[in-house]
């Protein structure tokens, strides 16, 4: 099995804070990021208003004014988070061996915001209208090659791009660089900046998104039998990876050990789930088969719950099938109720959100879930409750058939 993966520092921005202690102050008392954006948006012909927005970011407070002019909004994202986590480990600059430190950030789309800007440019004013730093801005390695860049880490450096589940395949490959020896520790996690025109126009025209637009902060209801789609989100979840032994050596906190990672893929739809669960339950058994977890053991599961009528189902379908009558044992949980669906980040500030809830006994509320739905029958947490965790996994699927489980086991 390697060397043991420990997290020792946590980076969120996310539509209900900056920064672990806002975000789960948010968490924990059921606040909901998601409001009406067509004031900042132009959404004329798009039947849908809302999203959840990180309303109070301002990239100046995390790096510099040439920084942010040449990065897109993912990539500051994930420039503020991963400063956020490095300060959170204890990790003054410099403190790295530059060598045996890697960085692997997911996205699943990238620089959107600069590909709309620079199409707009094209087509309005020809090639010269174009900007020189459109590529650079643009490609989703970017975020991953512009954090080694300003933390001078010479390790592993890529990018991940598995749609929704690229944030948690960040984690989980990271944590296998440092199990198997290639580090010491990563950068890991997820960034997207994606509420744009395009980005509404394409998922309202695939009838994936809410259109409760005059009720906001109650549009995600993961779980619930009235959901109507997702609501989308943006921000970055950073987390610090280290080998237990480099951990120990310098004195780090440590919040809980990413002790199994599965990863499988449903082959069957480009952006339907698979309805049997198969493809999702192996994802989860491969990550506590790793961990030599029995599924017993697991108290909690922070699902992808992405309040769609077919996600939800199916991913109920494969807890079951993983976890047999425990399923209906577990606790359950998403979070997207609260924050929207981040995409390619939500597999970062989700496993943030897991390992806190196992620090502080105590889960958050899937906010909206008001309604039983019958294909949806497992303890879904309506209400905060304080419980102790030990053991828990936290759930990404992805756009292509591509799953992700990450389990993580207590510090305590």
């Amino acid at each position: 099995m390697g060397r043991r993966i420990v997290v020792t520092g946590l980076g969120p921005v996310t539509p209900i804070g900056i920064g672990k202690d806002a975000y789960w102050d948010a968490l924990a008392g059921g606040k909901s990021g998601v409001k009406r954006v067509d004031n900042r948006i132009d959404l004329d012909g798009i039947d849908v208003r809302i999203g959840a927005p990180v309303d109070t970011f301002d990239p100046l407070l995390f790096m510099d004014r040439k920084t942010a002019h040449r990065t897109d909004r993912a990539t500051q994202f994930a420039l503020a988070a991963t400063q956020l986590a490095l300060a959170d480990a204890g990790l003054e600059p410099g403190a790295l061996d530059p060598e045996r430190t890697g960085v692997v950030v997911g996205t699943g789309i990238g620089g959107l915001e600069t590909m709309e800007q620079n199409f707009t440019a094209l087509f309005q004013g020809g090639p010269r209208k174009v900007s020189p730093l459109f590529i650079p801005r643009l490609m989703p390695n970017a975020i991953a090659g512009q954090i080694s860049i300003e933390h001078n880490l010479r390790g592993p450096n890529f990018g991940v791009v598995s749609a929704c589940a690229s944030a948690a395949h960040a984690l989980g490959v990271a944590a296998d660089l440092i199990r198997t020896g290639q580090l010491d520790c990563a950068v890991a996690g997820g960034s997207e900046a994606v509420l744009l025109r395009i980005a509404y126009a394409g998922f309202s025209q695939l009838g994936a998104l809410s259109r409760r637009n005059d009720d906001p902060a109650r549009a995600s209801r993961p779980f619930d039998r009235d959901r109507d789609g997702f609501v989308m989100g943006e921000g970055a979840g950073i987390v610090i990876l280290e080998s237990e032994d480099h951990a120990q050596a310098r004195g780090a906190r440590v919040y809980g050990e990413l002790a199994g990672f599965g990863m499988t893929a449903d082959a069957e739809h480009i952006t339907a789930p698979a309805a049997d669960g198969r493809g999702a339950a192996q994802a989860m058994i491969q990550a506590m088969t790793r961990a030599g977890v029995d599924r017993k053991d697991v108290h909690y599961i922070n699902a992808h719950g992405t309040s769609t009528q077919l996600n939800d189902k199916a991913e109920t379908v494969a807890i079951k099938l993983a976890f047999g009558e425990h399923a209906w044992k577990l606790k359950v949980s998403s979070t997207k109720s609260q924050i929207g669906h981040l995409l390619g980040a939500a597999g970062g500030v989700e496993a943030i959100a897991t390992l806190l809830s196992m620090e502080k006994g105590l889960i958050p509320a899937t906010l909206n879930y008001e309604h039983r739905d019958p294909a949806c029958d497992l303890d879904y947490t309506p209400h905060a409750v304080r419980v102790e965790i030990t053991t828990a996994l936290s759930n990404s699927f992805g756009f292509g058939g591509q799953n992700a489980a990450l389990l993580f086991r207590s510090a305590r």
